[in-house]
Formats: C-alpha cells, sequence, structure tokens
C-alpha cells in the first residue's frame, strides 16, 4: 500500500471519532440509545443503515469471492435476490407494520417485541439467548474477512486491524447509540457507492479482462441461467445451491434483529416511501457489482490461489493502483463497521433490556440500563474479535459458513414468529415456542446428518463433528420454511390469543399511526 492509502484510512478513522464526539449527547436515555429519540430518522438514513447493516465485508470477501468463483455470472443473481426479496418486498411487507406495531407495543428490540406481542416473559428471555449467542459467528466472519483483505494488500497484522476496527466501532457506538450508527452508517454507505464503482471499473480495465466479459457470457458453465459449475457438494447440485443462497441472504433479512430494528426508528411515512427507493437502489447496486466482480475471477486463475477468502483480496491487490487502494480498503471498512454496529447494538440490548432489565433487576432505572448496554457493545465487540483471531489461529477459514450457520438459525426461530406476526392476529405462544425450539434442534441435526463436507474439522473432534458448513445455505433455507410451516399448523391446532393482547398489537389508537 501507497503512503496515500493509510492517509485515506486514517480521514475515514478520524471521521468516525468525530461522530462519536458529535452524537455523545445524543443518547442519554435507552430510547434514544436504541431508536435515536422521538422523532426518529428520515428514509434516507434509515435506508442506508438498512443497506449498509445488509451488506458486509462478508459479501466482499467472503460470498462473492466464494460463489462468484463457483458460479460465474450466474452469482449475480444473488445480488438481484437481495435487492428485490430482501429490501424490496421486504419494506414493503414489514416497514409500515413494524412501527405502527413496535410503537403501539412499546417495544424497542426483538425480544421485547415477543414478548408483549404475545404476552410471555420467558419468550423474551429465550429469544435474547439465541440473538445474543448466534450473532456472534455472524460478527466474527465479519472479523474474518476485513483480515483477509489486509493481510494480502498491507504489511499491517490482520489482528491488529481487527482490534483497530473494533475500537473505532466501539467508541463511536459506544458514545452515540443507534444515532451515531445511522450517522457513520450514511457516510459509510456514500463511500460504499463510490468504491464499489471504482472497483468494477479498475477490475474492468485489467488487461486480463478489457471490458470483454465474453469468456463468461460464453461459458455454458458460468452463465446466467446454466447452473452447472463446481459442481462440489455431495447432497445437492448447484442448482440447488444457488437458489439456497438467494433463499438465505433474501429472505433471511426478514426476521433478523438487527436488519429488523431498522424499521423500528423510522419517522413517517414519507420516510418509508423513501427507504424503499433508497434502500433498494443501494442493495441492486452493492450486490449486483460485489457478485459480478467475484465472476471475475475466472480471468485471474494465476492470481486469486486456493483459498475462496482470499480470493477478492488477491485480484485487488493486483488491480487496484497505488494511492487508490486505501478508497476500496474504506469501502470494505464501511461495509463492515456499519454492520458490526449493528450487530453489536442488536445484542448488547437484547441482553440490556430484555435479560437484565426483564429478568434480573427489574427495578433498574433508565440511566443504569443505558450504561450497561453501553458496556455490552464493548463486551460483546471483544467477543466476535477474539472469535475472529482464534478462527485464524486453527486455520479454520470459512467466512462464508460462519455467516450462513448464524443467518439460517436466527431467521429459522424467528421467521414464523415474527414474519406472521406483524401481519397474522392468530399467531399463538405454542406456535412461537415450536417454532423457536424446534428450528434450533434442526439446525444441529441438518449438520450433523446433511452429510455436506468442508475440510474444517474441530480440534480433536475429527469426524465426529464435522461442521456441514458448506451446506449452511440450505440448512439456513429448510428451517426458514419450517418455521412459517410449524407456525402456522401449531396456530390453527392451538388456542387463539387474548382479545387483550390482539387489541394492545393491532387496534390500540396510536398517535402518528402510519397509514
Amino acid at each position: 500500500m501507497h503512503w496515500i492509502d493509510y492517509v485515506i484510512m486514517g480521514i475515514f478513522a478520524l471521521a468516525m471519532v468525530g461522530i462519536a464526539v458529535y452524537t455523545r449527547s445524543r443518547s442519554k436515555s435507552v430510547n434514544d440509545f436504541l431508536l435515536a429519540g422521538k422523532k426518529g430518522l428520515n428514509g434516507w438514513m434509515t435506508a442506508f443503515a438498512y443497506g449498509t447493516t445488509y451488506f458486509s465485508a462478508v459479501i466482499f470477501i467472503g460470498y462473492a469471492g466464494k460463489f462468484g468463483s463457483s458460479f460465474g455470472l450466474a452469482s449475480v443473481w444473488i445480488g438481484i435476490g437481495n435487492a428485490i426479496i430482501g429490501t424490496l418486498i421486504a419494506w414493503l411487507v414489514l416497514a409500515k407494520r413494524t412501527k405502527n406495531m413496535t410503537a403501539r407495543l412499546g417495544a424497542k428490540t426483538m425480544p421485547e417485541f415477543f414478548e408483549k406481542r404475545y404476552g410471555s416473559n420467558k419468550l423474551k428471555i429465550v429469544s435474547a439467548i439465541v440473538i445474543f449467542i448466534f450473532l456472534i459467528p455472524y460478527s466474527a466472519s465479519v472479523y474474518s474477512g476485513i483480515s483477509s483483505l489486509f493481510e494480502t494488500i498491507s504489511p499491517i497484522p490482520g489482528w491488529a486491524i481487527m482490534i483497530i476496527l473494533a475500537a473505532i466501532t466501539a467508541l463511536y457506538l459506544f458514545f452515540g447509540g443507534y444515532f451515531a450508527t445511522a450517522l457513520s452508517d450514511f457516510i459509510q454507505g456514500i463511500v460504499m457507492i463510490i468504491g464499489v464503482i471504482l472497483m468494477i471499473i479498475f477490475f474492468m480495465k485489467h488487461e486480463n479482462v478489457g471490458w470483454d466479459i465474453s469468456e463468461l457470457v460464453n461459458d455454458n458453465n458460468l452463465t446466467w441461467f446454466t447452473f452447472n459449475a463446481d459442481n462440489n457438494h455431495i447432497i445437492y447440485g448447484n442448482t440447488t445451491s444457488l437458489l439456497a443462497l438467494i433463499g438465505l441472504t433474501s429472505f433471511g433479512v426478514w426476521a433478523l434483529p438487527q436488519t429488523i430494528h431498522k424499521y423500528y426508528a423510522i419517522r413517517d411515512k414519507k420516510a418509508i416511501y423513501q427507504g424503499i427507493v433508497v434502500s433498494t437502489a443501494f442493495a441492486l447496486l452493492i450486490g449486483f457489482i460485489a457478485y459480478f466482480s467475484g465472476a471475475l475471477s475466472h480471468y485471474f486463475p494465476d492470481i486469486i490461489g486456493d483459498n475462496p477468502d482470499k480470493y477478492i483480496p488477491n485480484m485487488l491487490s493486483v488491480v487496484i493502483p497505488a494511492g487508490l487502494m486505501g478508497i476500496i480498503a474504506v469501502l470494505i471498512l464501511s461495509a463492515s463497521m456499519s454492520t458490526l454496529s449493528s450487530v453489536s447494538l442488536a445484542s448488547a440490548s437484547v441482553v440490556a433490556v430484555d435479560l437484565y432489565k426483564g429478568a434480573i433487576d427489574k427495578k433498574a432505572n433508565d440511566k443504569k440500563v443505558n450504561w450497561i448496554m453501553r458496556i455490552l457493545c464493548i463486551v460483546f465487540i471483544t467477543i466476535s474479535v477474539v472469535l475472529a483471531i482464534l478462527n485464524e489461529e486453527f486455520g479454520f477459514s470459512a467466512i462464508a459458513y460462519m455467516m450462513g450457520i448464524s443467518w439460517g438459525t436466527l431467521a429459522g426461530c424467528f421467521m414464523g414468529p415474527y414474519v406472521l406476526g406483524v401481519i397474522w392476529k392468530r399467531v399463538t405462544v405454542p406456535a412461537v415456542w415450536t417454532s423457536i425450539i424446534s428450528s434450533l434442534v434442526l439446525t444441529v441435526v441438518l449438520i450433523f446428518t446433511l452429510g455436506c463436507n468442508h475440510p474444517a474439522y474441530i480440534g480433536g473432534f475429527g469426524n465426529a463433528l464435522k461442521l456441514g458448513v458448506s451446506c449452511s445455505p440450505l440448512i439456513g433455507v429448510i428451517c426458514m420454511a419450517f418455521s412459517l410451516v410449524i407456525t402456522v399448523i401449531v396456530t390453527l391446532l392451538t388456542k387463539k390469543p387474548s382479545k387483550e393482547i390482539l387489541y394492545n398489537a393491532f387496534d390500540k389508537p396510536l398517535e402518528g399511526e402510519i397509514k
């Protein structure tokens, strides 16, 4: 890297520190820290917060590299699916309903939503534990993506970059909460747009490509609709593999606490319309370019190496000229920091609000809970960094797989209870319990029995503890579909919710309700 690259990265880091200073007085209460105050955020800020949370280093480094190389041009359907299903349709179905219902219930977190929507404090506690545990591997996968990039393009050790990134993220999150996160997301989103455009231009300008993608277009194994590339899965072929990836990454965000949280704080109807348009356009641009860049790895066979997590970093190291690598580095940092702050905020809030105040100290005042939440943000970030460093020490390079297990498990547990819960009055508490518990069991069973292979094993357990992580997208899709089906079945077989619960969630008069 050139000295100019380090200057660019330094300016970016100072800007994030500046946000921490600027927003330090905007998070005095729990409501301020989680929802950016009573007014909420406008559509542009919410849209960028949603989009930058959606796309992290995992997509640029893990998913784009691995699956772009496996499926060629067909991989861009993942990005298109993310834009249409994971963003446009998700906003149309969930944004207004979530905003109105959480406002009626006074819910600030997903577990608190479950408690008040279904009238069960135990449900809140269990869902909070599940969220905290399964967001950790996703956060760790983001740190691993950053490490993979910087170990390739700079002499700085990956662990050092992870620690610096964690420190800056913790700083502005600790002082500014969700408002600081949203403001930084807006800036980071602009950086991501500029970065991906520059990245694809330099990829296409390189002598290996030369703006000519006829090799990809004419290769029957790598075309838009012929999914026959690298058939390296034991249980399912590549068409199923690609569809599973589209399903996991596009439907998974419908039930993830860090993305759903964005709807809680949106300001009004105008902001929702702005959010729909802006977030969809953002997702389409970022998703399409990321996977298209991964498909171009076929033009760099002697450069990408053997580790899928290194494909994109290795390509960037030879394509991006000195003095501009800093912009690309800031692109990946922006994508990662925005996701990490949202994930950390979601995890810390469920422990502070739902576990501590909800079960341990119900009389805790707002100031105490606010401070606990700030401290837990740092704790969560620390745990994630340690896990990511250990991941590298043991040689388990599986960025995409850690994300797949995390997303699949969480979405599998909550898809039916949350999505159907904001749409259908009839959903019952037994149905929610059945979805959460059975989805957790199903995930474990599928990991051990589906038969997918991966070269990574855990310690001395060897074959007895095969992770099955190469099937993680398929596992996630199966669990999400199972959650929806089992929630409907158990709901129809159990007693209807009380009129009081339904009134509070669906019919209670709400000042400023979005029609």
